[in-house]
């Protein structure tokens, strides 16, 4: 864990010679070159420095650096959003033909992606529960791509992504997951095998609820193929301010997910005594094989006698919202996502139940949350 504090963060180098401690935004569009032979060293690739920032730019660089450290990748790649990331790695790895084997409950747009773009064009996709991904060895068999989450969205089902990853090998399968969860502070999942890990970057590597990226790890080949492929072609690329705010939030990502722990442990335990309370989802350290720690996103189902909306309505701390990571605690009643408009999502999908509360604990002091959790939840009782 040292390699990930916040002092090595600080010092990591940004190849700027005035001195400050932060990082310069290179807000351009372009980069230009002082003479015809520079210019034709860039253009046939003999040369790499900077040329357009959709592709190519330092700040984005500085991020993508550092992110590719704290998950112990070869290499990492930013993109303008989570989906970004997901779109961007998918269709640089998969064909028409292939087939994904897909976790339930997973991110409900990773899952309309799926379905409305990949099988239409002739991509197999199948679901399975987390734990057959560990537990049966032949259920990665011709099989292109493992596209995971562990734990999953909603749910929080975790399973052993070293077992995952063996089964995978012996198959050929590539490996893919969304560790948006539980960042590489608490889980690395290249470490125990997968191949590429992605995140939301908007969610706890942002931290500040004020950007929206995503950012892909892998080896240096993979991250080739998608800056040769996807990165410039579907255009989602990383803008300078963006990464520059993502590095500031990098700096911190240790000390916040500390905090998000601890307050998460103790509605864990204090929502586990109360009657109301039928079952909390909240993975924790050592739950599975190289998870290591619990951030302070969960979900838990109230009984039948509880009134949601009015739940809901009580709470004067936490916010109603979607998305998480941020300062601020916010609740999802699931019953929302339910009922929502649209294509089919996965939390309709796959069953999630309508009594389902997700809630993301932020920053503020636990006792206050707390207070306010429990004040809700006596006031809504019918």
């Amino acid at each position: 864990m040292d390699d990930l504090s916040p002092a090595t963060l600080l010092s990591e180098p940004y190849g700027h010679a005035d001195g400050s401690v932060t990082p310069p935004i290179y807000q351009t569009s372009l980069f230009t070159f002082d003479n015809y032979a520079a210019f034709a060293d860039r253009m046939a690739g003999r040369d790499d420095r900077a040329l357009y920032t959709r592709v190519q730019n330092p700040t984005v660089a500085a991020f993508e650096g550092m992110m590719a450290k704290l998950e112990g990748g070869e290499a990492a790649v930013g993109f303008a959003s989570g989906m970004a990331a997901i779109s961007s790695t998918l269709f640089a790895l998969v064909k028409p033909g292939d087939r994904i084997a897909c976790v339930e409950h997973v991110y409900p747009d990773a899952f309309r992606l799926l379905e409305r773009m990949l099988r239409p064009i002739g991509v197999e996709v199948t679901y399975h529960a987390p734990r057959a991904f560990a537990e049966d060895p032949d259920l990665l068999k011709g099989v292109t791509l493992a596209y995971l989450e562990s734990p999953t969205s909603a749910v929080f089902d975790a399973m052993d992504l070293r077992r995952v990853a063996a089964h995978a090998r012996r198959h050929g399968t590539l490996t893919v997951i969304d560790n948006s969860w539980a960042t590489p502070i608490f889980q690395r999942p290249l470490d125990l095998g997968i191949d590429v890990t992605l995140h939301s970057a908007s969610k706890y590597i942002s931290g500040h609820s004020d950007t929206v990226a995503g950012v892909v790890v892998s080896t240096a080949e993979i991250i080739a193929k998608l800056r040769d492929l996807t990165l410039p072609l579907l255009g989602g690329k990383l803008a300078p301010f963006e990464a520059w705010l993502l590095i500031r939030g990098l700096r911190t990502l240790p000390a916040r997910m500390r905090e998000h722990q601890r307050s998460a442990d103790v509605f864990v335990d204090r929502l586990a005594d109360r009657a109301d309370v039928t079952r909390v989802n909240a993975p924790g350290a050592n739950t599975v094989p190289g998870l290591i720690g619990r951030s302070g996103l969960m979900s838990f189902e109230v009984a039948d006698s509880v009134d949601i909306p009015r739940f809901a309505d009580a709470l004067k701390h936490f916010r109603l919202g979607v998305s998480w990571g941020g300062f601020e605690s916010l609740v999802l009643p699931c019953a929302i996502a339910l009922d929502q408009a649209g294509p089919k999502n996965s939390m309709q999908t796959f069953g999630v139940s309508p009594r389902l509360i997700r809630i993301s604990i932020g920053l503020e002091d636990v006792e206050d949350l707390w207070n306010d959790i429990q004040q809700a939840l006596d006031d809504a009782h019918t």
